[in-house]
């Protein structure tokens, strides 16, 4: 499955109403759950037991591929976060919703690949251990730069950081559009272009 080999398939369901009762879900919480997942499964276990040419990493020993079927792409993220703080395992999630396809990873925060046909959705294993392996996967779904010289927390905040310019930049500009003092309107296109000089 997603292009992985053979030996690490897995088949082991996580009913909803077990992962309930095991973290104490409060209706509330139920609901919410229940509104986005239709129904979960463990489906790969990566480890050097099942790809025996991979090392263990000092870090990272194996990892968990989970399919999960949604019932709306609209999903909310906190229920794909709350899973990872209930579950202490590394993680790849694969979102399925109708004949697409979504993996998400989370690293310091949750990160996710565009949408594509489930057909197509395949995970490379690259690296000689498991550290780097898990890595390079971090990069893939978070559409980092893995060879880069930034850690891959560095570049997410520096992507977070750029979208908040981003933000200010456009919202500054619809102000500066709306401005009908000249005065004012100057001021505004100032701050714009030393936002712009910080991209």
């Amino acid at each position: 499955m997603y292009g992985l080999p053979p030996s690490t398939s897995l088949s082991r369901p996580l009913p909803k109403a077990a992962v309930y009762e095991k973290f104490g879900f409060k209706n509330a919480e139920r609901e919410a759950f229940d509104r986005d997942i239709s129904r979960m499964a463990i489906v790969e276990w990566v480890s050097p037991k099942t790809v025996p040419a991979i090392a263990a990493g000092t870090e990272v020993q194996d990892f968990y591929v989970v399919h999960i079927a949604l019932k709306r792409r609209e999903y909310d993220p906190k229920q794909i976060i709350l899973l990872t703080k209930l579950i202490p395992q590394r993680m790849l999630f694969a979102l399925e919703e109708g004949d697409a396809t979504q993996f998400a990873v989370f690293h310091t925060r949750l990160l996710k690949t565009e949408w594509c046909p489930t057909a197509e959705a395949t995970i490379k294993l690259n690296g000689l251990d498991f550290d780097k392996v898990w890595h390079n996967i971090v990069a893939f779904v978070g559409g980092l730069d893995a060879s880069s010289a930034a850690s891959l927390e560095e570049q997410v905040l520096q992507r977070e950081e750029r979208q908040m310019l981003l933000r200010q930049i456009e919202q500054l500009e619809r102000q500066c559009r709306a401005e009908k003092q000249t005065r004012r309107k100057y001021e505004l296109y100032q701050k714009l272009l030393t936002l712009k000089q910080l991209l």
